[in-house]
């Protein structure tokens, strides 16, 4: 086994206006050293092209509905490309934008099981899943960002802190993944919650 074989799973998570976009792009060319082998699918309103003075990466303009089947398109797209390195900006959209799996389970169970969404997730999950795996098998670096939900604490100082909390995209996201990162609204810096590099732990 030699690790240099293995494409990275990279996961950045925060709330908006986190840096996870900005950072995504700085760490994809960390791994490439090429802009023209990046690409951004973007579902934020082309909010990648904001960037565009960095370098010259390819970008995805990413519409609703946001079905996995629409995610699963823009990945083999991007590959059939030669991308080096596809970011994915935002991973939860898939998850819970307009036509994400949740409003698809939804329309599911209102049209075929009687508004029972348990039974839907049968049809559902699967779709999911398919996009987990294209995510997985892809044949490039990707970087997810997820968005995560806002909140606010009280801090040592008596100041109120904006922090991210729980990832918008169903449960056990981050264990797919080789490295998942928190980004601190204030700092910018990065904490690992997750690490099989063993270069960010600690």
């Amino acid at each position: 086994a030699t690790r240099k074989q293995v494409k990275l799973r990279l996961g950045l998570s925060g709330a908006s206006g986190f840096g996870k976009t900005y950072s995504a792009l700085v760490l994809a060319f960390g791994m490439t050293n090429d802009w023209s082998k990046i690409a951004v699918i973007d579902t934020e309103n082309g909010s990648a092209s904001l960037y565009e003075h960095l370098g010259e990466f390819q970008t995805i303009d990413l519409q609703a509905p946001f079905t996995p089947e629409r995610y699963i398109q823009a990945i083999s797209a991007c590959l059939s490309k030669g991308m080096k390195c596809i970011i994915i900006d935002s991973s939860s959209h898939e998850w819970n934008g307009p036509g994400g799996c949740i409003e698809i389970n939804e329309k599911l169970a209102q049209s075929k099981y009687k508004n029972n969404t348990w039974s839907a997730w049968n049809e559902t999950t699967p779709r999911h899943d398919a996009f987990v795996q294209s995510v997985l098998q892809a044949k490039a670096h990707i970087i997810t960002c997820t968005r995560s939900k806002m909140e606010t604490v009280m801090g040592d100082d008596k100041r109120v802190k904006k922090i991210g909390m729980k990832d918008l995209q169903r449960e056990g996201w981050e264990y797919e993944l080789t490295v998942s990162l928190s980004i601190d609204r204030d700092t910018h810096k990065a904490i690992a919650s997750k690490d099989r590099t063993n270069i960010f732990e600690n």
